[in-house]
């Protein structure tokens, strides 16, 4: 990265620009007090900080609205807190001076509050340290706007809601106070609906942010312009035509260290449930009445609620080999590190096509794709159905593209066929282009008070609704994971499963990101 790329830029909040304004109320001015809770965490030191630290060099955090704190049990200074953040926002050795004085300046914004998550103590110490940086803020005009972004497991989220509602809520007319919530959000329906209502009874539904950090993809971003600004795609995308659809996750690695964790949840509710639920809304929802988020989430909601209950020869769950060899893993463990679950969707548009999800660890691949395959040409004159169908596919990670998988002839003097595709890479189409992280996204839209890619209340219920029957059964030890070796495709039955679903092999076809050269 060229030193000239990181400058800070400046980002006027004001009506010449739109992507800074607040959805419901235009744009804003004022102090903006950004709050993360957990600190010290893995997550915060990762993900939220490093997020922060490119919305400020962008010129989306104004140095004079904007002040950051840490909070969390561990007691270090703000200067310890720093030197702990530094290595995740500078990663090159050979960093210019220009480079390490905006990471300085960012740093400098960042101040530290130690105190429990259970005692109004330490949030009365942060809400005053909060006061003061608001007052302090020429550009304030009186206005307080606080972002509290809980980097804590979800167990905590109840008690640390309650500090903030009692000690921590803006004071001034106009402002807002909003919260992020990681996943996981519950581990099935009754635990899901409890934490909803223990967090909704001290925040409104507009104040809650439930994050999903796939909604931050651009890939995914780009799914509702895909489908309903192209009318290439409006009289394709339904049952006459589209064969079944695969939403894909695979890790070319097991659960490394963290196999403990992992146990607690297993590979549906890590991924499936949320993630790879999320993108299947996407594909499947209908046209909703507008871009306004609420009539987004109204459609998602309405096509969760349209998905028949799963049957069991429709599910295959797989183990690596291997995984019970983490000493922090029970040696009767039967938590899934792989699944492949078909969903069939109740409704005009998609009676008959099977969904196929699948996630998995351990696998002989990284990605994360949607591959949506169309039926049969009928009347196939050039007997080339065995080279394989129409196929889109939109490939979320690595190596962002989008491509379609035609028939084309062969060059030379024969009138052979061959399996070809129409191909948008982003790395070569958008050379130069910095593509956001996921967080950076998802956090400005909280900012701007965008709920659009959050997850709502009758959407958690209505996506735990689909899986907690199957989830129960595994957590009781009745439904049992096959083995499968580390580094392979997964179980062979997922395979058996798939092809049962209907889908066809392309055979003889790789698919390759272009050369830039």
């Amino acid at each position: 990265m060229g030193s000239g790329q990181w400058h800070v830029e400046k980002r006027c909040f004001s009506s010449e620009s739109p992507q800074s304004m607040d959805l419901e109320n235009g744009p804003e001015t004022g102090s903006l007090s950004i709050v993360v809770l957990g600190a010290s965490g893995d997550l915060a030191k990762k993900k939220t900080f490093p997020a922060l630290f490119h919305l400020y060099r962008q010129g989306f955090l104004p140095a004079d609205e904007v002040s950051i704190f840490g909070y969390a049990r561990t007691i270090i200074s703000n200067d310890e807190l720093r030197e702990r953040l530094r290595g995740y926002l500078v990663r090159d050795k050979d960093a210019s001076s220009e480079e390490l004085e905006v990471v300085a300046k960012f740093l400098h914004l960042i101040k530290y509050v130690s105190g429990p998550y259970d005692s109004e103590d330490g949030f009365h110490l942060l809400d005053k340290e909060i006061l003061e940086h608001e007052s302090l803020k020429t550009s304030a005009k009186g206005l307080s706007r606080r972002l509290f972004y809980l980097a804590l497991p979800p167990s905590v989220y109840p008690s640390v809601c309650k500090m903030i509602k009692t000690c921590c809520m803006n004071k001034s007319d106009g402002g807002w106070t909003r919260v992020v919530v990681e996943k996981p959000f519950g581990k099935d329906l009754e635990s899901a609906e409890q934490l909803s209502t223990q967090i909704g009874a001290l925040f409104e539904e507009p104040q809650i942010y439930r994050i999903d950090h796939y909604l931050g993809k651009e890939l995914v971003q780009n799914m509702l312009v895909l489908r309903f600004a192209n009318r290439l795609f409006l009289p394709l995308w339904n049952r006459d035509n589209i064969a079944n659809v695969q939403i894909v996750f695979r890790e070319d690695f097991g659960t490394e260290g963290r196999g403990g964790y992992f146990d607690q949840y297993g590979i549906i509710r890590d991924i499936i449930q949320n993630h790879l639920l999320q993108v299947f809304c996407l594909i499947a929802m209908e046209k909703p009445v507008s871009l306004k988020p609420e009539h987004i989430r109204d459609e998602k909601v309405k096509v969760l609620q349209s998905v028949v209950p799963i049957k069991d020869e429709e599910v295959v769950l797989g183990q690596y080999d291997g995984y019970r060899n983490d000493p922090t893993v029970p040696n009767n463990s039967n938590t899934p590190t792989f699944a492949s679950v078909i969903l069939r969707i109740d409704n005009e548009r998609w009676e008959g096509v099977p969904f196929i999800i699948k996630a998995g660890k351990a696998l002989n691949s990284r990605k994360a794709e949607i591959r949506v395959q169309f039926k049969d040409v009928p009347g196939d004159i050039f007997k080339c159905q065995k080279q394989g169908r129409n196929e889109f596919v939109i490939r979320l990670q690595p190596e962002e593209a989008m491509y379609m998988k035609l028939t084309v002839k062969q060059p030379g003097l024969e009138m052979s066929t061959v399996q070809s595709e129409l191909d948008l890479s982003y790395r070569q189409r958008y050379q130069g282009v910095k593509i956001p992280e996921a967080y950076e996204r998802l956090i400005l839209d909280t900012i701007r008070g965008d709920q659009q890619h959050f997850v709502r209340r009758d959407e958690l219920k209505a996506s735990w609704e689909i899986f907690t029957p199957l989830l129960y059964r595994i957590d009781k030890g009745e439904f049992k994971p096959f083995s499968y070796q580390a580094g392979s495709r997964g179980p062979a039955e997922a395979d058996k499963l798939l092809e049962k679903a209907g889908y066809v092999q392309t055979h003889g076809y790789v698919w390759s990101p272009p050369s830039l050269e």
